[in-house]
């Protein structure tokens, strides 16, 4: 299979070690994964704030780059969200319908397509999992405390997979962490309160590290931690299920 590999904007600016652990990744699992040069935002952040008519080029190039390969991966739950609902083409529209059937968010494609069970993985430390809104409402990665319905999750059954790696256990596992993309602009007392209180819950169990699917949920707790002064840091599950 040739998979293409896209990478949100803000993991290529800010955190470019996810994206390097994705492709490290996908390639020690023998995948054939390409990373087209021209690509650029897949327009969720203007779309998100009401703007979706200024997103057609965006589109249009994305189905330029990526219309090709058999599937498309990448490590971000919102992106591939907004893509699956939302991407249109006027100049290749069937083009775009088929990249909203085989673009996947990194660990629903381990899991679902290649049906990782053995990583060789080793990453000896307590960690706590977001379930990022999208990944879990959206993507269907895990299972809705809401809902009486039996238990599931992806990250988990790829994180039980990693040597040494201790999963704390959170009073509240499924709760948003109040980034929201332009959300925690607009509404910055409220977004910063969340995700507080996520921290929080991670630090009473004890996590050294908090990982997740989406690196802009990571990315909204990170400061929070840092505003802290905590010692506890925030890894993409990319980069624990590709560690050594």
């Amino acid at each position: 299979m040739r998979v293409g590999l896209f990478i949100p904007c803000y993991v290529d600016q800010f955190y470019p070690n996810a994206g390097i652990a994705t492709y490290k990744l996908l390639v020690k699992l023998g995948v054939d994964v390409s990373y087209p040069m021209g690509q650029t935002c897949c327009g969720q952040p203007m779309a998100n704030s009401g703007f979706a008519h200024l997103t057609k080029e965006c589109d249009e190039l994305f189905v330029d780059n990526f219309s090709a390969f058999d599937y498309i991966v990448s490590p971000s739950g919102s992106c591939v969200l907004h893509l699956k609902d939302h991407l249109h083409s006027e100049k290749n529209e069937a083009g775009a319908q088929g990249i909203r059937k085989k673009i996947y968010e990194l660990v629903e494609f381990l899991v679902d397509v290649l049906k990782v069970d053995n990583l060789q993985a080793s990453f000896p430390y307590k960690v706590g999992l977001h379930q990022s809104c999208h990944g879990q409402r959206g993507l269907l990665l895990s299972q809705m405390t809401e809902l009486v319905a039996p238990y599931f999750s992806k990250p988990e059954q790829l994180l039980a997979q990693v040597k040494g790696l201790e999963l704390v256990p959170l009073s509240r596992g499924d709760e948003c962490c109040g980034f929201g993309g332009t959300f925690c602009v607009v509404e910055e007392a409220v977004s910063s309160k969340m995700g507080k209180d996520r921290v929080k819950d991670h630090l009473s169990h004890g996590a050294e590290y908090i990982t997740g699917a989406d690196m802009s949920c990571l990315m909204h707790m990170e400061g929070i931690l840092k505003r802290e002064n905590s010692k506890v840091k925030v890894l993409h599950i990319a980069e624990i299920l590709n560690a050594d």
